[in-house]
């Protein structure tokens, strides 16, 4: 028995040191940056450990040599290491690559290994309906794994001094070290806008050399950003600087780049100039002639060619060069029957001048760019050129690159934004294109309902304006089918529960720009009034609509909304034959700035009649504010659980 003991402990004991040794060499093979970012992101796939780009701005004679050169340095943390060996840079004919390296750095042996990139792979970038000079070099770093780092380094020059880029001190990994560094002529006069760095330590220098003046960022240890859903961009949560050259001295004389905005309009204004020159096409002027004739208004002989154009210049983006500032020719976007935002303003903008009106080339930011004109008067500043119209004090904002759009209402994603508007080549006009209220943006649902046996049968009529007219209109463009039709509606109208069912669907004036959207239909719903003895209980809060505002608390981002909203539901509930109301729910208002509710209860002449609405007043809402509209959204939904009673007549 004791040399049995003996035997099982000394097993015992080398078990232990064969656990230790394995324990130990497990551990050796990561390096100690490894461990020490492991520990520090224990969620992370991937850190960035260096993020570094260096501009070099010479100017020759008046005439600019920019290159930027970028480092990028990652550590991967897990077995996901794999997804991040395909990697691809973008350039184009702005932004012409020279120089690329790229290396993979496995850890053996207790230290890295490097493996250069040897095979770099150009290619053209473009989308179905998007084309432009955008190329990529495509590359794989080798055998990438838990651990290992990769470094790439790489340079372009950059053609125009107009379009220096962004820095962001953030990305959706974590990055230890961001720089970000201009060195300049001293006779090149550069302006910087910082961007969310409130509270964040960016240490920046700036120093004198040999001529040229060095300007330096640096920022460490910043944390990963993350994606949420409907956040408005990360443009504004990111922390990042804007450089741009406002002038530069050249024979002393101070030559303006983009020091104001007037410098970006001039240089705008000069590559649209001469656009349209030729005679116009004269099946154009046919064209145009027939669509306004007989027309009253000039207003109406807008809205004629505008409507024209929606329906029939298909849209595709082409941005080779400096064919991405300057739109082609009336003539050719008319006999091609498509183009591109700029090409459709320029047709718009001719046959209005065939007309004897006059439109205005203007240029615009997205929602999606939040900076101004003022803050930023570089081209990353507005993305998208529409036509502007000015009826009086007026101004219609034209963007035929949509569908459906009324004349009324600009594109959803321009609400709030500035727009430059080109009056003439040297004068220029900023304006800020309204918001749509949310009662214009309207679903009005009308309902007569009764109870047989033990279903709800029904009948609806829904009126929809607005943006909801151009999204129900966009998204049943995508259905082939009656079928798929009939599914579209039994889905975005559902009430009660999911044995809602629509049918003898009807839909009017969906093509007429300027007529609310109707549909009609009748319905069933089974199972969803309760009845017990000479009870019936019934819920009336058949479309629970605020609910879908409901925000996560856990949520960290702001969250934006395509449009303001303005919901309204009456039904009206024929009393059963032999019942008499037994009691009927309070009516209740709620409100804060941001989400208005009202439920209303009243009975007359046989029926109860209900009444929702729901004003949804914000495009954007940040942290605090969604903690208000949940708040509201829990006591109306407290209210949504109310039920009418009908108790049987003596």
């Amino acid at each position: 028995m004791e040399k049995y003991m003996h035997s099982r402990l000394f097993s015992f004991n080398n078990v232990w040191v064969i656990l230790i040794l394995v324990a130990t060499s497990a551990q050796a093979q990561y390096s100690e940056i490894y461990q020490k970012y492991k520990d520090k992101h224990p969620e992370a796939s991937v850190v960035c450990l260096n993020q570094e780009s260096n501009l070099f701005i010479t100017l020759n004679n008046g005439a600019f040599d920019i290159v930027q050169e970028n480092i990028e340095e990652n550590l991967y943390l897990n077995e996901a290491a794999t997804q991040g060996s395909q990697k691809s840079i973008n350039f184009s004919s702005f932004f012409e690559m020279e120089d690329i390296e790229a290396s993979a750095f496995n850890y053996e042996d207790n230290k890295y290994k490097e493996v250069k990139v040897s095979e770099f792979t150009e290619k053209d970038e473009m989308g179905e309906s998007f084309y432009d000079d955008t190329k990529s070099i495509n590359f794989i770093y080798s055998n990438l794994k838990k651990g290992s780092t990769s470094k790439l380094k790489y340079s372009q020059k950059i053609k125009n001094p107009r379009f220096l880029t962004p820095f962001y001190f953030g990305d959706f990994s974590p990055i230890a070290q961001n720089k970000f560094s201009i060195t300049a002529d001293a006779s090149v006069n550069l302006k910087f806008k910082q961007f969310n760095t409130e509270g964040v330590n960016i240490a920046f220098t700036k120093q004198e050399k040999r001529g040229k003046i060095i300007y330096t960022w640096e920022l460490k240890d910043v944390k990963a950003f993350d994606y949420e859903s409907q956040s408005s961009t990360y443009k504004n949560v990111l922390p990042h600087v804007v450089p741009f050259i406002a002038s530069y001295q050249v024979n002393g004389n101070t030559v303006p780049v983009l020091n104001e905005t007037r410098d970006l309009y001039n240089w705008y204004y000069s590559l649209v100039k001469d656009v349209n020159q030729e005679p116009a096409d004269p099946e154009l002027i046919a064209l145009t002639k027939s669509l306004t004739d007989g027309l009253d208004s000039n207003l109406e002989k807008v809205k004629a060619i505008y409507y024209w154009t929606q329906r029939n210049i298909k849209y595709i983006a082409f941005e080779y060069g400096l064919g991405g500032f300057i739109p082609r020719e009336a003539n050719q976007v008319f006999k091609k029957k498509y183009g591109d935002c700029k090409d459709n303003s320029s047709l718009l903008y001719k046959m209005l001048e065939i007309a004897g009106l006059k439109g205005h080339l203007t240029w615009i930011g997205t929602r999606k760019i939040p900076y101004s004109y003022e803050e930023v008067p570089t081209p990353i500043v507005d993305n998208h050129m529409i036509l502007s119209y000015f009826d009086g004090s007026d101004i219609y904002y034209l963007d035929a690159t949509g569908r459906n759009i009324p004349i009324m209402y600009p594109s959803s994603f321009i609400q709030g934004k500035e727009a430059l508007i080109a009056l003439d080549d040297s004068n220029y006009r900023i304006a800020k294109v309204p918001i749509i209220p949310a009662e214009k943006n309207s679903v009005k649902d009308i309902t007569q309902l009764k109870i047989e046996g033990k279903q709800l049968v029904g009948s609806t009529k829904v009126e929809v304006s607005g943006y909801n007219k151009i999204d129900y209109i966009y998204a049943l463009g995508n259905l082939n089918t009656k079928s798929e039709r009939d599914n579209f509606y039994n889905d975005i109208f559902q009430k009660g529960n999911n044995k809602f069912i629509a049918q003898n669907i009807l839909e009017t004036n969906k093509d007429d720009y300027d007529k609310n959207m109707i549909v009609s239909y009748k319905f069933t719903i089974g199972d969803y009034l309760q009845q017990f003895g000479d009870q019936i209980f019934i819920n009336l809060n058949l479309n629970k609509n605020i609910s879908q505002y409901r925000t996560d608390p856990n949520r960290k981002r702001d969250i934006e909304v395509d449009y303001k909203n303005y919901f309204t539901f009456e039904t009206e509930l024929l009393i059963p034959q032999g019942y008499q109301v037994d009691y009927l729910p309070e009516s209740q208002t709620f409100g804060n700035d941001f989400i208005k509710a009202t439920i209303n209860y009243t009975q007359l002449d046989g029926k109860i009649k209900y009444k929702h609405t729901v004003t949804c007043d914000f495009l954007i809402l940040d942290l605090n504010q969604q903690k208000e509209v949940n708040e509201l959204i829990k006591n109306v939904e407290k209210a949504y659980k109310e039920v009418v009673t009908f108790t049987k007549s003596e």
